[in-house]
């Protein structure tokens, strides 16, 4: 693929991870709690397993982990959360998809609501844009730590579906299923993914222009920087002369 298909993707490549520690914990904080109302033992809960996961890849010390589990399962009291999807249009016509956290879903959609339209976007009604999007297992490993030929043998072997080559890096697409002995392959042939997760990619790709690009990209990081949404997906694909031309730029 020639441009960038994932903000995941996009934020490594413009050096946009979020820095900011507290942020990153509140959000994985959110994700455990609500992962461990399925049950608070990670071993028959695949979701909470993945939660904590991504504590430990930011570093979330052990008693701050238990406590959100505990207050998923209800042995602490804790603030009541709510998880839902909002839909919305942004510049080109791109089909945004957020998933939320909160605890006050009405500030939460009227704030998300402002922030759309202040950047070139809309709202949209639920299910307008959640059918362009599909629920997958995303591995991304740099294409200088492994053999192409060894990570299609060995993923597609361990159950993946596809395996794309994107800028620098490959991209392991699984089924939500089959996503956790893919990761495990990788792992045993000490293969490190520097993102895995379980997520929702486009079926299909919108090609912005310049203007489109700029507006859309700072839409996402405006959304992404929102304390309630997990996680940002979107349909763009940006050519890569356009994306050396305005990281040239600044």
């Amino acid at each position: 693929m020639g441009g960038h298909s994932h903000w995941s993707t996009i934020k490594r490549h413009k050096g946009a991870q979020d820095a900011k520690r507290g942020k990153i914990f509140t959000r994985v904080i959110r994700e455990i709690s609500i992962a461990a109302r399925g049950g608070g033992d990670p071993d028959g809960n695949p979701t909470l397993r993945q939660a904590i996961a991504k504590a430990k890849e930011v570093n979330m010390p052990a008693d701050t982990v238990k406590r959100a589990i505990q207050r998923g399962t209800g042995e602490l009291p804790g603030v009541h959360v709510e998880e839902f999807a909002l839909e919305g249009y942004g510049p080109g016509g791109t089909a945004i998809l957020l998933e939320v956290l909160t605890d006050n879903r009405n500030r939460t959609v009227a704030e998300i609501r402002s922030l759309l339209t202040k950047n070139n976007g809309t709202m949209a009604e639920a299910g307008a844009v959640a059918w362009q999007f599909q629920k997958k297992g995303l591995l991304v490993i740099d294409d200088d730590k492994v053999d192409e030929d060894q990570l299609l043998s060995l993923t597609l072997e361990a159950g993946a579906e596809d395996v794309k080559h994107s800028q620098t890096s490959f991209e392991v697409i699984t089924s939500p299923t089959d996503f956790e002995a893919v990761k495990k392959a990788l792992q045993d042939a000490q293969i490190e993914p520097n993102l895995a997760e379980i997520t929702f990619l486009p079926q299909n790709l919108i090609k912005l222009e310049e203007k489109a690009a700029e507006q859309t990209l700072k839409l996402m990081e405006i959304l992404d920087d929102h304390d309630d949404i997990q996680k940002v997906h979107a349909n763009f694909d940006i050519p890569e002369e356009i994306m050396e031309k305005m990281a040239s730029v600044g």
